[in-house]
């Protein structure tokens, strides 16, 4: 199973540099990589990156992360994957950046 990670810019160059990161500002407060299913994706886009241009998303498969990763509520009580250990450049199955249409970050089509 994917799930996926939205990162700025300079999140994205960090991770490519170093070869991991412990993510986003958010990520860092709550001690641990955020990552959103594909059902849960545009609303973590419209909620967090209204606006914001050179965004890329990353996709990770599940089974990479092993015991790592946990499903906990969020949102409304929804499940979410949460990483508890630093994303590894060897963990993402593929990264494309989002293009903006009237201004707004768009997920490519059939992800959802």
């Amino acid at each position: 199973m994917l799930i996926y990670k939205i990162f700025r810019p300079s999140e994205w160059a960090e991770l490519k540099a170093k070869k991991e990161t412990a993510g986003a500002p958010v990520d860092l407060a709550d001690g641990y990589v955020h990552f959103s299913t594909a059902e849960q994706a545009p609303e973590t886009l419209a909620k967090h990156f209204p606006g914001k241009a050179d965004l890329m998303l990353l996709a990770v498969e599940t089974d990479r992360l092993g015991d790592a990763l946990k499903w906990e509520p969020a949102r409304g009580g929804a499940l979410f994957p949460h990483l508890y250990r630093n994303l590894r450049l060897a963990d993402v199955a593929w990264a494309q950046p989002l293009p903006l249409r009237d201004g707004q970050p768009q997920l490519p089509p059939g992800l959802t």
